[in-house]
């Protein structure tokens, strides 16, 4: 098998073709949670089940990944990181389309866990391909720009409900259609797909505890990015925006996400990680402070959403990033899986812990929530480097 060596060139067709197959996994990620989440949601709520029932099928999609995740460096190691990817493409299709042709919600459980966990292997070994893909020198541009297109990889599946609708056959098809398209780049690269060392890696708990900076920022990132994005309508509404306003600031916030992950990518490559993490926690701790000031002013509201959407996004585009230059091989696909564990539990407390924060300090207590989560990883970045300092 043909492999990428340090003596390659910085963005030499070997390397730019393992980045991009790297990347096509990732939007494959991105469209099917963007496409399902809502799809499956406006499905259930046409049969008639209750929002708890709905939110908890959804749940299942967390669970899978917390569940799975761990284990995937290790069954890659078996099987073979190329293999792995090409039947979880498989999978996810054909559970795509197993929602629409087994249409019963009992079976929707056990068919979102299914779809949830090769949707997580893609995205685990996908990270861990463009980390030892990327030129260490530029990784941060190249994770900037694989986080740029799991960003639009999220605005795709919205995209084409609008187009196809939201019954039939047709989203479920066009879905399980772009996931095949995905698999392309995957066989063109399929000589340069790294493989992972049987040995060399550690437990959860050990990536936590080596490399918290980068690991607990995936555990932030996720619960910022759902429970603020989940909340922040109700908080637009709360100020007195209409329905339309409150919904259109998470696409200010998604607008900011997408446009800073390259140029702060960038900046990664030539400052020090853990520096710019800090940075980035201290900007998102006071731009959640800053929302209350544009409650009066919705245009002042829009410019520190974009801004603090765009900075939030960050601290997954530089722990990603900072990551790569800590591990390699089978560490870093451990590590990987750590910091997409992590994620998935920051995806499940976030909701609740911002949602909470609104109702006991009603409508601010949506912005005093998302700054202490910001204030918590400070807390821990700021201790690592201080303990770190000769």
């Amino acid at each position: 098998m043909t492999s990428l060596t340090t003596t390659d060139p910085e963005f030499g067709p070997a390397r730019i073709a393992a980045i991009a197959a790297a990347i096509a996994c990732v939007a494959v990620v991105g469209i099917g949670l963007s496409l399902s989440i809502p799809l499956l949601s406006l499905e259930m709520e046409r049969m008639g089940l209750s929002n708890t029932w709905i939110g908890i099928n959804t749940a299942v999609a967390g669970v899978a990944s917390i569940v799975v995740l761990p284990f995937v460096p290790r069954v890659a190691a078996q099987l073979g990181v190329m293999p792995l990817l090409l039947g979880a493409i498989a999978v996810a299709a054909l559970a795509l389309v197993g929602f629409r042709a087994v249409y019963d919600f009992a079976w929707w459980f056990p068919l979102r866990f299914v779809f949830s966990a090769a949707l997580g292997v893609l995205f685990v070994l996908s990270e861990f391909w463009i980390n030892q893909a990327a030129p260490p020198a530029r990784r941060g541009l190249v994770m900037g720009v694989y986080a740029t297109v799991l960003a639009l990889g999220f605005a795709i599946g919205p995209g084409l409900l609008r187009v196809l609708g939201t019954t039939g056959w047709a989203p479920y098809l066009a879905g399980a259609a772009l996931f095949c398209a995905g698999a392309l780049p995957l066989v063109m690269a399929r000589g340069l797909s790294p493989e992972i060392p049987h040995k060399g890696g550690r437990g959860f708990l050990g990536y936590l505890r080596v490399a918290p900076s980068a690991t607990l920022a995936a555990l932030i990132y996720g619960a910022v990015e759902t429970g603020g994005f989940a909340i922040l309508p109700i908080y637009g509404l709360r100020l007195g925006l209409n329905a339309e306003q409150a919904a259109g600031l998470v696409s200010l916030a998604a607008l900011g996400n997408v446009l800073f992950q390259i140029p702060v990518g960038l900046l990664a490559d030539k400052v020090d990680k853990r520096r710019l993490l800090l940075a980035a926690a201290s900007l998102g701790a006071a731009g959640a402070a800053a929302l209350p000031l544009g409650a009066d002013d919705p245009r002042l509201l829009a410019v520190i959403l974009f801004v603090w959407g765009g900075i939030a996004g960050t601290l997954y585009t530089v722990g990603l990033a900072h990551l790569g230059a800590r591990f390699d091989g089978a560490a870093l696909a451990g590590a990987n899986a750590a910091f997409l564990v992590l994620y998935n539990i920051g995806l499940v407390l976030g909701p609740p812990l911002v949602g909470g924060g609104m109702d006991l300090a009603s409508p601010h207590g949506f912005a005093w929530s998302l700054a202490l989560l910001f204030v918590a990883y400070l807390a821990v970045v700021g201790g690592r480097m201080i303990r770190a300092a000769p």
